[in-house]
């Protein structure tokens, strides 16, 4: 069974058949496989309950953060374009006009949150909802916006890091705010009956990390060893996941308590595989762009490469590390979902 699968993976021993999971955004492939439009919103729970049971989920993403920065001020830097009919949406967006208003800010009263009780009932209704969703597969706890997102979503890259850099003190205060933020809401997901913890946090961009590793040592990673302390005494394991290209601080976020690690095709399966394949998770690295690309044969050579650096480490889960949107054509999504159930068994 997936859960038994997944389960297996997630602790390491080694599953005859190698786990998998998919970021699926793809309606037109979702109406191939099961005839059922999830764009209707009378079939579209049930469509994509059955695309998790006929691709033989192990794993399924769930991060949630609660009501966010909805009670302040947040910047807006347009929207990837990955689902069908996704609206470009703004939201509630008042922004901060100079590096001064950052400066001047605190998370804490910026963005005010619920009261705790409220906040574990809501976090607990999202993974009942999502496990009903996706009956087969592992489902986590877990948070979108950790430590860096937080600051990328209030003030916008340029803001983010201009402040960073213009008074370094005053700016740590301010990440600090944020990181509370964070620490509340695994203080919530800690009184929920979660099975693992999903830590996400886009901390570095296409070509690497943005500020010097030392920055993000100081600033960033140590405060996720502090972050994930109360969910590591709990013998929960944690997942810690980023866009981007995060291999040069790959060592650092195991030191600091990672369990294991989501990642798409940028970051590189060959360094985390021959440094902590046996002993840590490791989700993802297929490449999206090759499925959109083909033909064929280059969709079949990516799979057997991942298949071959993960078959030999016990906590490997197949994937699209970088999302499988609507454009990608619905038979190279076929011919690359045929494939993955043809590479499973070790």
């Amino acid at each position: 069974m997936s859960l038994e699968r997944g389960l297996a993976g997630l602790n390491l021993e080694m599953p005859l058949e190698i786990p998998r999971t998919e970021y699926l955004d793809h309606s037109g492939y979702v109406r191939y496989l099961t005839g059922l439009d999830p764009n209707d919103p009378e079939v579209a729970e049930e469509a994509w309950r059955q695309t998790y049971l006929k691709l033989d989920y192990d794993f399924n993403w769930l991060t949630y953060d609660g009501v966010g920065l909805s009670s302040g001020r947040s910047s807006w830097m347009g929207t990837a374009t990955y689902s069908e009919n996704q609206q470009d949406l703004r939201g509630h967006v008042d922004g901060y006009a100079s590096v001064r208003e950052v400066l001047d800010m605190d998370p804490v009263t910026e963005y005010a949150q619920p009261d705790i009780a409220t906040v574990v009932t809501d976090f607990q209704e999202n993974l009942d909802r999502s496990r009903r969703q996706c009956p087969c597969a592992l489902i986590p706890g877990g948070i979108y916006n950790s430590v860096f997102t937080w600051c990328i979503l209030a003030f916008g890259w340029e803001m983010f890091m201009e402040a960073a850099m213009d008074d370094p003190v005053r700016f740590d205060e301010i990440m600090e705010g944020f990181f509370s933020i964070s620490q509340r809401n695994v203080e919530a997901w800690l009184q929920t009956d979660m099975p693992f913890f999903l830590c996400h946090d886009d901390i570095v961009w296409a070509a690497g990390p943005v500020f010097h590793p030392d920055w993000y040592r100081k600033n960033v990673i140590a405060r996720y060893e502090r972050l994930w302390e109360p969910i590591r005494k709990r013998g929960l394991k944690v997942l810690f996941c980023s866009d981007g290209n995060y291999t040069e601080l790959v060592d650092d976020l195991v030191a600091a308590g990672a369990d294991g690690f989501i990642f798409e095709p940028l970051t590189s399966l060959e360094y985390i595989a021959e440094r902590y394949g046996n002993t840590h998770v490791m989700i993802g690295n297929a490449d999206c762009r090759i499925l959109q690309r083909g033909p064929e044969s280059a969709i079949l050579a990516e799979v057997e490469r991942c298949y071959q650096l993960g078959r030999r480490h016990p906590g490997y889960f197949f994937a699209v590390g970088n999302h499988i949107p609507y454009n990608i054509p619905v038979e190279n999504v076929a011919y690359y979902m045929n494939q993955i159930a043809a590479h499973r068994r070790r």
